[in-house]
């Protein structure tokens, strides 16, 4: 196989979309959709996360120390890629009607939609020129009851939640097939504005 030198990107790499859950001051939930997640070890599993620029979303994370990952799901995107791309200093970026509980372990809340769910606790955050890293402990996990059916294998279970990636700023289902570039599926989303 040959290869040739490209532009820097993370192209081709595909990544699992989360929407990371915050309380704002007032108390009502924030989400922001992120997919710059990954997972370290240190003598315990935990998730590494970077948002950079500006954000409601990291300025929370930064004042509670606290925070969900929520997995986004193929049925989850249009209101995933509406809270993608509508700033969270939008005041009625939430006015919509949303689902939550609050976090078994942490105040944080947590989208009922979303099958899989952390608990995430900052440990450390790294701050940089333009983003800010975030070390957390996983605190708590919340699946939904059928992915914890040992009767079923792995695919199975991955297959019933259709999780989202993202890469080339477009959004694919789990299969490969694409579901619309950034900023397309929110436009099916009924509370756009």
């Amino acid at each position: 196989m040959s290869k040739k030198s490209a532009p820097i990107t993370n192209n081709f790499c595909p990544q699992s979309l989360f929407l990371y859950g915050t309380y704002q001051e007032d108390g009502t939930p924030n989400f922001g959709l992120f997919c710059w997640l990954s997972y370290y070890w240190d003598t315990e599993l935990g998730v590494m996360a970077c948002i950079g620029g500006k954000k409601l979303t990291k300025d929370r994370i930064l004042a509670a120390k606290v925070f969900s990952a929520n997995l986004v799901t193929e049925k989850m995107l249009p209101m995933a890629d509406y809270l993608g791309n509508k700033a969270g200093y939008e005041k009625d970026k939430m006015d919509f009607p949303l689902e939550t509980e609050t976090g078994k372990i942490l105040h944080v809340p947590v989208l009922s939609c979303s099958p899989v769910s952390f608990e995430l606790e900052v440990s450390k955050s790294v701050p940089f020129n333009d983003s800010t890293v975030f070390f957390c402990k996983i605190r708590n996990v919340l699946l939904e009851e059928a992915l914890t059916d040992s009767g079923k294998s792995p695919e199975e279970r991955i297959q019933s939640i259709a999780p989202v990636l993202t890469t080339c700023e477009t959004y694919f289902s789990w299969d490969g097939k694409s579901l619309g570039e950034w900023g397309i599926p929110k436009e099916s989303f009924p509370f756009v504005r």
